[in-house]
């Protein structure tokens, strides 16, 4: 199974950092996303984790560090959320760790919406001044 890494760019649309590991399960999701269209940007992302989850049956780690994303964005967080929720249900061992600003309280709220969501528990990071 191929890894995923792009690196993110901020031209005329703020494009994340994706770096997912298939021989560590480790998968980090960073930087800001607001994109032209969200949907076929995330849609092998999603694609990926759904063969990891199906195929490699790794544990997996998801780590999120996301400082700003659009509403369109937002659905895809939920849909690999989903994917996540599955394979943990599946008997899969997934661990979330979400890092935030300290001071962006509707990041905050956006994390507790999701774990409301999808009944998963995700682990939150925040940090202040721009240090974990």
């Amino acid at each position: 199974m191929e890894d995923i890494v792009i690196k993110g760019s901020h031209k005329d649309y703020f494009i994340p950092s994706v770096n997912f590991n298939s021989q560590t399960g480790i998968c980090e999701l960073g930087g800001e996303s607001f994109l032209e269209d969200t949907v076929e940007f995330y849609n092998p992302i999603i694609s990926w984790l759904t063969e990891f989850t199906e195929n490699v049956k790794k544990p997996l780690a998801f780590i999120i560090k996301l400082t700003y994303f659009n509403t369109s964005t937002s659905r895809c967080i939920l849909d690999i959320l989903n994917v996540l929720k599955d394979y943990e249900e599946a008997g899969g061992e997934v661990v979330i760790n979400w890092h935030y600003d300290e001071n962006d309280i509707d990041m905050e709220e956006d994390i507790e919406d999701y774990m409301i969501d999808t009944g998963l528990d995700i682990n939150l990071i925040a940090f202040s001044n721009g240090t974990e």
